[in-house]
């Protein structure tokens, strides 16, 4: 047989032959392979199977086929640091045997069940501010935000995990009732609040028009516990008051950042221009806090433009800034702020910037510090889950979050003053505004 050479003379008949003998020697070392592997997940995965009372060997094989279905989550568990194996066979488990043996089995609601669930998932991270709301909580949250509900009108935290009042919202039920500013709730109702979130409490306290509410409190500066009864009452939050003091001295007040706020602030300070004030004490006391983005609105019309307002400080070290958008009417006004222990979240924001970036006073009482960002994802179901996702800090990069803003200038207000109708922290802020156009003249 004639034989046929390829350009430098090597021979094809060798050449094809060879080629034949390394496929089937590559197949053989790759079936090799491949049954190696199986072998490796299927003995990693029965391995990781110890049948006890609770795993009987039909179900171990179960879970163990299920396991061998996606062995990536095998090889994610052979983490050193992750010895601790995440079981989601226990949920189903629990959930089986509520079906099959709870007396009332047939009244269980599958729904509500998953929700309880998802809520005890979500308070294991032991973060106040980190909440789930079924559809009916969340339609009642959203309706707080947006300046009418029914209630007794305070805005309520944690502090040292003890439920507090941030602040009762003036002219309301609960301030006309005697609840202050960081008086601890001892019971709603009789029931003991320990454990209790913040979302649960809001619930319990909240109720029809006219109906009552019982709240066992301890004041900061009281050693016995007293109860204070509240009817409740239709909560409009009207945010905004202004007025004149001092014949040329603009006295305003925001006592909460809803979604109407911004509008009704801007209505206001288009009265205090056209009065000719000369200075302006923004009184921020009792003030619970609300939407971010209205806050930094609002310091728009105190600051320049570009300013940063207030920096967020993510999970991975990220710094993202939030900066004045302009409006500045007021940026060559002085300003003196008035806060207190019920000066929280957004409004510690407004005045962290007004005195970072303008140099105003702080006068009252150390604010709440509530200094945590959380986001609002709602769900086709109408659910929702209020998540901590960063922190607040300053302009000057100062974090608030359970420290507060010191003020300059501390003064309280004692039973007395309030009984003689007398507010020392705000006859000081106009004499500091006084003499401040003073020294500017």
């Amino acid at each position: 047989m004639k034989k046929k050479t390829f350009r430098g003379g090597i021979n094809r008949t060798i050449i094809k032959t060879n080629f034949k003998k390394i496929c089937q020697k590559q197949y053989g070392i790759f079936w090799l392979i491949l049954i190696g592997v199986l072998f490796f997940y299927v003995g990693l995965a029965w391995g990781k199977k110890q049948v006890t009372p609770e795993n009987s060997p039909m179900e171990a094989l179960t879970s163990f086929v299920s396991e061998l279905s996606s062995p990536s989550s095998l090889l994610k568990n052979t983490n050193k640091d992750k010895s601790d194996k995440i079981d989601f066979n226990i949920f189903w488990k629990v959930w089986n045997k509520l079906e099959k043996q709870y007396v009332n089995s047939s009244s269980l609601d599958s729904q509500a069940m998953v929700y309880g669930a998802i809520d005890g998932m979500v308070r294991a991270i032991k973060d106040p501010y980190t909440n789930y709301m079924d559809p009916e909580e969340s339609n009642e949250f959203t309706t707080g935000m947006e300046g009418s509900f029914e209630g007794i009108g305070a805005e309520l935290g944690m502090k040292d995990n003890i439920l507090t009042v941030i602040a009762p919202i003036s002219g309301m039920p609960a301030e006309k009732a005697g609840l202050k500013a960081g008086d601890k709730i001892i019971k709603i109702n009789e029931e003991m609040t320990a454990d209790i979130s913040i979302d649960e409490a809001v619930k319990k306290i909240r109720g029809p028009k006219g109906t009552e509410v019982v709240l066992t409190v301890i004041s900061n500066e009281a050693t016995k516990t007293k109860e204070i009864k509240i009817t409740r009452d239709t909560i409009d939050l009207e945010s905004v008051h202004y007025e004149q003091k001092w014949g040329n001295i603009a006295y305003l007040q925001i006592t909460s950042f809803t979604e109407d706020t911004a509008d009704e602030f801007n209505k206001e300070i288009t009265k205090a221009i056209a009065d000719n004030n000369k200075g302006i004490v923004l009184d921020l006391r009792n003030n619970p806090g609300g939407f971010l983005n209205v806050a930094v609105e609002i310091a728009s019309r105190f600051v320049p433009r570009e300013s940063v307002v207030v920096q967020e400080k993510h999970q991975d070290g990220r710094i993202e800034n939030f900066k004045s958008i302009g409006g500045d009417v007021f940026s060559e006004i002085p300003v003196v702020i008035l806060v207190n222990q019920g000066s929280a979240s957004a409004s510690e924001i407004l005045a962290g910037a007004l005195r970072d970036i303008n140099g105003s006073k702080l006068i009252g009482k150390k604010s709440f510090g509530k200094g945590s960002v959380q986001q609002l994802e709602k769900f086709s179901d109408g659910s929702s889950l209020k998540v901590t996702i960063a922190e607040w800090l300053t302009p000057s990069g100062q974090s608030i979050n359970k420290i507060g803003l010191d003020v300059d200038i501390e003064l309280d207000i004692t039973d007395s003053d309030v009984k003689n109708n007398w507010d020392p922290q705000l006859n000081s802020a106009l004499e500091e505004m006084v003499r401040q156009l003073r020294e500017k003249k």
